[in-house]
């Protein structure tokens, strides 16, 4: 029977590259997949472009490929990625001349296109779903709108036989189903495989939290060598059932347990996990060890997809100053409350106009606010952020924090502080109709 080889290459943008070269050189891919982008990301992403045409890719696209594709080209492995980003075609640009660099010739590069549909929104009637209102609240700041597209475009360019293939928004699962409704000729109507499909791409795209990464909790839920944690890869039947493994050799631990975790992972729904090509129903899914790292996963199944595309919408919301500064010794407790005392009350002299304000101890109260506490540390860590309405004021936050060294408790130090704009992310839904997939493919 035949089988397909997908691995997982990076669960975010600045992942490490290592375990992915290993996955290559000795996992026999077919295929390895970088999932790069997280919601915030593409709005960033979306700002480099605007300030540089042919910017706003992932910026350790070049690194990345650099360390890979070589060693692609010698194993048969295919590359598919969201490392696009918001400029899916300048990112194949730039892969085409890095694989001329390296006398890669012949290679085929395909950028699948589409997902921007700012232009195609409705700001008056589409709704933000987060809260009770419609986008044309947010008036000029908003930035970008990227939506969810699903397998269409991947298959087109997979088809066309291109050996990388870089996308822009997608949705994460999509990226490992494509190339399994490429090999297998799966319809994109037989749901249950569809299901099965978006099964395996969750479970493998967050890369070294199914091998342990996410999971590890010293003497409780030990994991091995966590230094060298390999990345996963799923052996895939033509049936949907597929079986998760590393590397031998490798760090980490694929279990029934790394697996149940990262299955609930994200998962508001199991009946109805909403993607675009799918609505997946991980309810009955059953999980088998049958091997040393080795779990057989199967049962998912699957519901017609749903007529609508999630869109993430960036704007620009706030800015954010931040200051931090540390206490040690006896007392240290104390003047770290003394030091927030300070600071809350120079705002007020200084009638400087915050949005939102956030005073914590780190090591006492930031995490887990509370009256007391059951020990008395003797080291602690003040952090002061507020939102603003401009960058001058929150870049007074962090300078009034750093006023302390000679104006607040004694014996302060390691004071840091910053200021950025907050790009903020809502989402809406958009009728998938609207929306227009399409490829542009490139050789070395």
């Amino acid at each position: 029977m035949k089988t397909v080889r997908i691995g997982a290459g990076a669960g975010f943008s600045g992942d490490r590259i290592e375990p992915a070269v290993e996955l290559i050189d000795k996992g026999g891919l077919d295929y390895v997949v970088f999932e790069c982008l997280a919601e915030r990301t593409i709005a960033l992403a979306q700002e480099r472009r605007a300030d540089d045409p042919q910017g706003g890719y992932d910026p350790l696209l070049a690194e990345r490929f650099e360390a890979i594709l070589e060693l692609c080209r010698q194993r048969g492995t295919r590359v598919i990625t969201n490392m696009g980003a918001a400029n899916p075609a300048a990112a194949g640009t730039a892969v085409i001349e890095l694989a001329r660099r390296m006398g890669l010739p012949g290679l085929k590069v395909a950028a699948v296109m589409g997902d921007d549909v700012l232009s195609k929104l409705d700001m008056e009637a589409a709704e933000i779903l987060e809260y009770p209102a419609h986008l044309s609240t947010l008036g000029d700041r908003v930035i970008s709108a990227n939506a969810y597209m699903g397998i269409d475009g991947i298959v087109e360019a997979l088809a066309a036989g291109a050996d990388v293939v870089l996308t822009g928004r997608v949705g994460d699962p999509a990226l490992f189903l494509a190339p399994l409704v490429h090999e297998f000729g799966w319809a994109r109507d037989d749901w249950d495989l569809l299901g099965q499909g978006t099964l395996i791409g969750h479970l493998l795209e967050c890369a070294g939290q199914l091998t342990g990464g996410y999971f590890a909790d010293p003497g409780y839920k030990d994991v091995p060598d966590l230094a060298r944690l390999g990345f996963p890869y799923a052996e895939v039947s033509a049936d949907g059932t597929a079986i998760l493994a590393k590397v031998d050799g490798s760090g980490g631990a694929i279990t029934l347990e790394t697996c149940r975790e990262q299955l609930l992972y994200e998962v508001l729904d199991p009946e109805n996990y909403i993607q675009p090509d799918v609505i997946a129903d991980f309810s009955a899914v059953e999980l088998e060890v049958v091997g040393a790292d080795r779990v057989r996963v199967s049962g998912a199944r699957g519901k017609p997809k749903p007529p609508h595309l999630k869109v993430s919408v960036g704007y620009r919301d706030s800015f954010a100053g931040e200051g931090q500064i540390s206490y040690a010794g006896s007392g240290a407790v104390e003047r770290g409350r003394l030091a927030i005392d300070i600071i809350a009350e120079r705002f007020k002299l200084m009638n400087l106009p915050l949005i939102e304000t956030r005073y914590e101890l780190i090591g006492v109260d930031a995490v887990n606010p509370r009256e007391g506490i059951a020990s008395t540390p003797r080291e602690v860590r003040v952090r002061v952020v507020a939102r603003t309405e401009t960058l001058k004021q929150a870049q007074a936050v962090g300078n009034e924090v750093e006023t302390l060294y000679t104006n607040g408790p004694a014996g302060g130090g390691g004071a840091s502080k910053s200021a950025r704009q907050v790009i903020a992310i809502v989402s809406t839904l958009i009728d998938r109709r609207l929306t227009d997939p399409h490829v542009e493919l490139e050789i070395a």
